[in-house]
């Protein structure tokens, strides 16, 4: 880990393994899921979005689903359950043997977060682990930065959060 064996409360005391790989397995599939989250707030505002249609059916095109938890409301049932599904086969199946399916297959193998798609490699040893402390420690990072994300649109109904808009502030200064 970036900074050492860090557990303030003390959840491995125990010295339970396979409860610890487990927890780290889960700890790297939310840093990942938070970065792609954080990046999934942030890009279509500076990118813009995909041109087309989201649903013909509906007539809703890309461009009318509005960025970040107003979007909840807007996504069709339809593209709910394709993103399910979609994630529900990525936590399913192994990217170098597809012919596991099941939940748990990284501390299986004795190897939390490796689900046979190598992106992090290096030559050396030394090398290679740097960057999976990076990739532990920017998980960590984009958990906290997603969950702010979320926060502060909730607060504002502006997933940039205009704070202009959030009156109820109890820090306002009174006019």
């Amino acid at each position: 880990a970036p900074v050492g064996f860090f557990d303030p409360m003390g959840l491995s005391k125990d010295g339970d393994i396979a409860t610890f790989q487990r927890r780290r397995s889960t700890e790297l599939k939310h840093g990942r899921i938070s970065m792609l989250a954080a990046m999934g707030y942030i890009t279509p505002e500076l990118t813009g979005k995909f041109p087309g249609y989201c649903s013909f059916s509906q007539n809703l095109k890309f461009s009318d689903i509005p960025n970040g938890l107003g979007a909840i409301s807007k996504v069709p049932v339809a593209g709910w359950f394709q993103i399910l599904g979609w994630m529900a086969l990525c936590e399913n199946t192994r990217a170098d043997d597809f012919s596991y399916v099941g939940w748990g297959s990284d501390i299986k193998m004795g190897k939390p977060g490796d689900f046979g798609f190598k992106v992090l490699t290096a030559s050396d040893e030394a090398g290679k682990q740097r960057k999976l402390n990076s990739e532990l420690a920017n998980g960590r990072l984009a958990m906290m930065a997603i969950i702010g994300m979320f926060f502060q649109d909730g607060l504002t109904g502006s997933a940039w959060g205009d704070w202009s808009l959030y009156t109820a502030s109890p820090l306002r200064a009174a006019n």
